[in-house]
């Protein structure tokens, strides 16, 4: 792949990964439990009809905007919904409408990295408060948003459950946080992802309905990750003011979105099962984990359906553990898609797959770590 550019070479590592057909994939937080038979059967349906024939509506179908406001709780006579190509277009889409050249958007590190891509991309300062700290329970706290907010502040950015660690914030902290961007004359995005793996999850919106942006995403509970369907909620008068200039202004997938409705008119008989392997697979880590010098687990039990695991104890490189694991046909991440400053700490594992694929990245765990030591030449990873 030598002279290629490197937007060609990341697309082509993931096109490799994504043609092997025997990969155990614990490296995206992506969800690869069997579905319920009813979204299969909204997805046959949705093909068999055609339906994919004609455009969606603009800002999703009907039944799945009110689902998803059920879902989260939301009063519909407040709060709208766009569904967007998954959670992170609307992001996207959120942030770009939302900041200005010479805005700053405010972020832990470690998170999810692409909306300070955004930011920057736009002219805007991105600022990254770091939160791998156990002193701090590795989450964002009031005191650190509270002493970084400046003039030029106009959007927070919180993900909760936070996105590598797996920490939550606690109702009181959401309270603050609330407070705090009131008193700043900013906007927030509560980046809600993962809520449905957590214990005890508190949303933002309602402290500051008129200043928040909700994202929602099927990729990771429902296992539509790959369908690309999500959303964003807020307002009314803020969803006007995002639907006016739409990237998907001809409506998301219709196929994807049948299997969505289809997903959360199932969702209370179906999580559980997908709560209960989660779950499973994070107590086979922890004993893997405990059983190995050196690594630990910063956050147990995490609330997003993957674990950080803490490598930097055990004397390798992050990128070295990954390399080891996918030369054995397993995929996780190293923590650098995160962050510059902890890139050196940590991997990421998924934890919403087969129960066979956890059992071998546990069985693999000892070797691996010690096949990593010797690790010197890494191919590029992203």
């Amino acid at each position: 792949m030598d002279g290629l550019p490197l937007h060609e070479i990341r697309n082509r590592h993931f096109d490799a990964l994504s043609r092997d057909d025997g990969l155990l994939w614990l490296g995206q937080n992506t969800n690869h439990l069997p579905p319920h038979p009813a979204v299969v059967a909204a997805l046959h349906e949705a093909v068999d009809r055609a339906l994919f024939n004609a455009y969606a509506p603009p800002l999703g179908i009907e039944r799945l905007r009110e689902l998803i406001l059920q879902d989260l709780g939301l009063d519909p006579s407040v709060f709208g919904v766009i569904v967007t190509d998954g959670a992170v277009a609307g992001l996207s889409h959120a942030v770009r409408s939302l900041l200005r050249a010479g805005d700053q958007l405010i972020a832990a590190e470690p998170g999810w990295k692409w909306p300070l891509v955004y930011a920057r991309e736009i002219g805007a300062t991105a600022t990254e408060l770091p939160v791998y700290d156990p002193a701090q329970g590795y989450r964002l706290s009031p005191a650190q948003l509270r002493a970084a907010v400046t003039p030029a502040t106009r959007l927070v950015y919180l993900v909760d459950p936070n996105n590598p660690m797996g920490t939550i914030f606690t109702p009181r902290e959401i309270v603050e946080f609330a407070a705090i961007v009131h008193q700043a004359g900013a906007y927030a995005i509560h980046d809600c992802t993962y809520r449905h793996f957590a214990e005890g999850h508190t949303l933002l919106a309602p402290l500051l309905p008129r200043h928040t942006v909700t994202t929602y995403s099927f990729s990771k509970w429902l296992g539509l990750a790959g369908l690309r369907v999500g959303a964003i909620v807020a307002c009314h008068e803020l969803i006007g003011r995002l639907a006016a200039a739409a990237p998907n202004a001809l409506g998301s997938s219709v196929i994807a979105q049948h299997a969505a409705i289809a997903g959360l008119e199932h969702k209370a008989e179906w999580l559980p099962l997908v709560i209960a392997a989660d779950r499973a697979a994070k107590r086979a880590i922890a004993d893997a984990v405990a059983s190995v010098p050196g690594l630990a687990l910063p956050v147990s039990p995490s609330h997003g359906n993957f674990v950080a695991l803490d490598v930097a104890g055990a004397g390798i490189r992050p990128e070295a553990l990954v390399a080891a694991y996918r030369a054995k046909g397993v995929m996780i991440r190293q923590g650098s898609y995160h962050t510059a400053h902890f890139a050196d700490r940590f991997v990421k594992v998924s934890t919403t797959v087969p129960a066979p694929w956890i059992a071998r990245f546990c069985e693999l765990l000892p070797a691996m770590v010690e096949d990593a030591r010797g690790m010197n030449e890494i191919p590029p990873l992203f």
